[in-house]
């Protein structure tokens, strides 16, 4: 039976001289503990010390949207694989089945970033050696069931082994936090703390917005029937978000466009939408309204704000309408920030107290905007390759692009933005390592020398990520 092999000089270029200095900077940082300043792990999981994952493929499959697109993209159908289906409809119950089909196809993710990630959770996360296949995966499905019997795998225990020192969840405007409080009240030493994601409300073109707008009113207390009370409601929830020890909100957007509307031009889109009755060049406009208005908030609470921008969502329409959003078939396209942020930037841009992190999924604005952006306006930093670019060679183009004319201290270091609980160690070692290789290429090209390569690293590994957030 073949081994799972996780070399100690993976991920590191073949240059024996840059390999080298790789390594030494590696050992640097292997061992700290991990800044997790945005992800989407489920805080149900810590509020409950005897938390139960269920088995091996609630774990591993049925939440991991990496892991399920491939196989969808083989024609291996959601429903065999156990996604849930928002319709009502069918899909397979026997979890042990669906293993074997994740098994049977566990080729198709040699090379890539999820391949890397599920080799180090099985081996490293729960000491499986033999490398998965059809054969085994029935035996390598007991193993794991065995230990997820045990304490040392309950999700507490498990965050302190990966040596998390804070990790934030992403949560909607409208949400209780009932699991934030009860982990607050546990007493338990975990630091888990939420994010202000207020999308569904914000973006009328959300499905069940007007909905989201009755829950909003329901959450903060203010009926919501106008833009007046709409700001109103918002700040409240971003009030009571900062009181649970929230530090950052979270904006996800097709594009990146601002605009400033007057406010009576506001709420007169926002009256329309309440009625059903708004166009689509006023949901764009609306929203780029929005995100000033957040950027404004922001200066004014000190929450850091994150823009998430270029992802066309849900494009595979025959699985949103059975399963859902977030179910793997959302694209990137192509944006423009230095224009379309213009508005933002001129009237905030120059002000320290506003921390605006930006994420692309489009790569060709790294060096053509994002970098130059974010090396000119005090406000802007650049997040990490995010999703599709979180990656070996997306950590290198994104290195190769940006640091020059950005410079690495305007940027935010790293954050893993996964569901997959797991997969955090994982992917943070992989993040580490591409630095360490990357900074390693600076030295032995007499750019930095080794003092700076060592601060260098750490920073990327997670002092930036730290400060940036302001989990420190």
């Amino acid at each position: 039976m073949s081994k799972i092999v996780l070399p100690a000089d993976r991920y590191f270029g073949p240059d024996a001289a840059q390999k080298k200095v790789a390594q030494q900077l590696y050992a640097i940082v292997q061992d700290l503990p991990l800044i997790c300043p945005h992800g989407h792990v489920d805080p149900r999981m810590f509020a409950d010390e005897h938390y139960d994952f269920g088995t091996p493929t609630d774990l591993l499959i049925i939440p991991d949207h990496y892991v399920f697109r491939m196989l969808y993209s083989q024609g291996v159908p959601l429903e065999s694989l156990g996604v849930p289906r928002w319709d009502g409809g069918a899909t397979e119950t026997d979890h042990r089945k669906i293993w074997q089909a994740f098994a049977d196809n566990y080729y198709l993710f040699r090379g890539t970033p999820s391949g890397q990630w599920l080799a180090y959770e099985l081996k490293v996360v729960f000491g499986v050696e033999d490398k998965l296949n059809g054969e085994n995966a029935q035996a390598v499905y007991d193993h794991i069931t065995e230990c997820l019997t045990k304490p040392e795998y309950r999700p507490r225990q498990m965050f302190e082994d990966f040596n998390i020192e804070v990790l934030c969840t992403t949560d909607a405007a409208t949400d209780s936090l009932e699991y934030h409080q009860q982990i607050c009240d546990s007493g338990w030493c975990g630091v888990v703390r939420p994010t202000f994601r207020p999308d569904a409300v914000v973006n009328m073109d959300t499905e069940g917005w007007r909905e989201n707008i009755d829950a909003l009113s329901a959450a903060s207390g203010i009926d919501v029937v106008d833009y007046k009370s709409f700001i109103a409601a918002l700040e409240d929830r971003r009030t009571y978000f900062k009181e649970m020890a929230a530090t950052a909100t979270d904006h996800a957007v097709l594009t990146p466009y601002t605009e400033e509307l007057p406010e009576g031009e506001a709420n007169a889109i926002f009256t329309r939408a309440l009625r059903g009755d708004v166009t689509e060049k006023e949901i764009k406009r609306f929203t780029g309204h929005m995100l000033l208005e957040m950027a404004r908030m922001s200066i004014e609470d000190g929450l850091v704000m994150q823009v998430h921008a270029g992802s066309y969502r849900n494009h595979n329409q025959s699985v949103f309408a059975k399963f859902g959003r977030d179910k793997g078939s959302d694209i990137p396209i192509p944006s423009e920030f230095t224009r379309n942020l213009q508005p933002l930037l001129a009237k905030y841009g120059n002000d320290p107290r506003l921390t605006l992190i930006l994420f692309t999924l489009d790569e060709t604005t790294y060096a053509r905007e994002l970098a130059p952006l974010a090396g000119h306006y005090p406000a802007l930093r650049l997040g990490p390759p995010w999703w599709f670019h979180d990656s070996i060679n997306g950590i290198a183009r994104y290195f190769d692009q940006v640091i020059e004319t950005a410079g690495l201290y305007n940027t935010v270091g790293f954050n893993d933005d996964t569901r997959a609980f797991p997969s955090i160690p994982a992917r943070h070692d992989l993040w580490r390592r591409a630095a360490s290789n990357w900074i390693a290429g600076l030295v032995v090209r007499g750019m930095v020398d080794e003092e700076d390569a060592a601060a260098m690293v750490e920073d990327a590994s997670y002092r930036l990520a730290k400060s940036a957030y302001k989990l420190g």
